[in-house]
């Protein structure tokens, strides 16, 4: 049996290997510290599970729940944005729930794009921006994201043939893998270019509440006029510690939300409604335990940054983010660099080129791990570094 065309040619995910990879060291014996996948360690709130489980225990929670989340949840959505951003969204045209922002950003390269349109992503950046348009047969083209343009892309490099045919442009900050934040000035150039080439912006802002040193990320809904031109994606997987509970929202554009809704009434019927229940507690409850989380964070990312000077990198210092990202020694693969750090330390980060061509020469560190296994993972590899060069 052969796959259809639009998949034949996908590769498996890169953290799908990477668990095999290390479930065999595991099994012979290898301490492995992960810094690697982006997957939060700590929990929600006691508070937010609490409302998860007292509607759980009720008679009637147990059906089918509405497409696209309930109207508690979506109504949840727009208070949050309100009190986060001051951003006011219709929770009935300008909101719908995912199942995680990640289904999000496929269903949307689906929704809007035809084999052969033109699609900006990112590079580095987010696989499913590039997956998702494949498989939908358009054309990708890749924004380069330059330290020396502080990981922005340069709207005023793309080609006016590229921008006149690009339906779409992704952009994601804070940004993964870099860690690179975003100004609302910033955001009006993207609101500004989407306008002028008649285009969809498309927002991936997962890590807009993991934030550092007093930084408050913005959202491109809060530019004048963006909800023309603009749809964000949000999760609750990285701003309140529930990955495993799948729960995410795009919000904007209220014709591209029309879209999406249609799009999931044929593919998926909503969440368990208790789960619906602790992500609307999440977003209207006390915000308080976000920011101790956020210190906490802060302890892993200096820890980092301090063993990796240690080691003689010079690493970007993310203001916000799960991530740390620094080049690797010249002379160095990515992927050998992080390969030979696995197999040598038992220490997993992530290679750059696995983000796009112009991730290539770096290396990702997560701080979804406890402290005390970050500073042991930094000990072995200043060791380690110490003894290669």
């Amino acid at each position: 049996m052969q796959p259809a065309n639009r998949i034949a040619s996908l590769k498996p995910y890169f953290f799908a290997q990477l668990n095999q990879r290390i479930a065999g060291l595991k099994e012979k014996g290898v301490d492995v510290i992960r810094l690697d996948i982006g997957s939060p360690d700590l929990p929600p709130a006691d508070f937010i599970i609490q409302a998860m489980t007292r509607r759980a225990a009720q008679a009637d929670a147990h059906g089918y729940t509405v497409y696209g989340g309930t109207p508690a949840y979506r109504r949840a959505c727009a208070t949050y944005y309100q009190n986060r951003f001051g951003v006011l969204l219709d929770y009935e045209t300008q909101v719908v729930g995912l199942l995680g922002s990640k289904e999000g950003l496929f269903t949307l390269s689906q929704v809007l794009l035809d084999p052969g349109d033109v699609v900006l992503v990112p590079d580095p950046g987010y696989s499913t921006y590039t997956a998702s348009a494949q498989i939908a047969g358009a054309q990708v083209v890749a924004m380069p994201l330059l330290e020396k343009h502080g990981f922005l892309p340069d709207l005023a490099a793309i080609p006016e043939s590229v921008a006149r045919r690009a339906r779409l442009m992704w952009l994601n900050y804070p940004n993964n893998p870099t860690g690179a934040v975003a100004s609302l000035e910033f955001f009006q150039q993207a609101v500004d270019f989407a306008r002028r080439y008649d285009l969809i912006v498309a927002h991936d802002a997962p890590y807009v509440d993991v934030c550092f040193d007093g930084y408050q990320a913005p959202s491109i809904l809060q530019v004048p006029g963006a909800i023309e031109v603009a749809v964000e994606f949000n999760s609750l997987s990285k701003a309140y510690n529930m990955a495993g509970w799948r729960l995410g929202m795009a919000v904007g554009n209220a014709e591209v939300v029309r879209y999406l809704k249609t799009y999931k009434s044929q593919v998926d019927t909503s969440h368990f409604d208790p789960i619906l229940v602790g992500g609307a507690t999440a977003l209207t409850g006390d915000q308080g335990w976000i920011r101790e989380r956020n210190t906490t964070y802060q302890e892993r990312r200096d820890a980092v940054i301090a063993g990796l000077r240690a080691m003689g990198f010079e690493p970007n210092v993310p203001k916000a983010a799960l991530y740390v990202w620094t080049r690797i020694p010249d002379g160095w693969n990515d992927l050998e660099f992080c390969e030979r750090l696995l197999r040598d330390t038992g220490v997993s980060t992530t290679p750059g080129s696995i983000y796009g061509q112009y991730g290539q020469g770096y290396f990702r560190i997560s701080i979804c791990t406890p402290l005390r296994h970050i500073q042991e993972a930094m000990s072995r590899l200043i060791d380690w570094t110490q003894g290669m060069m």
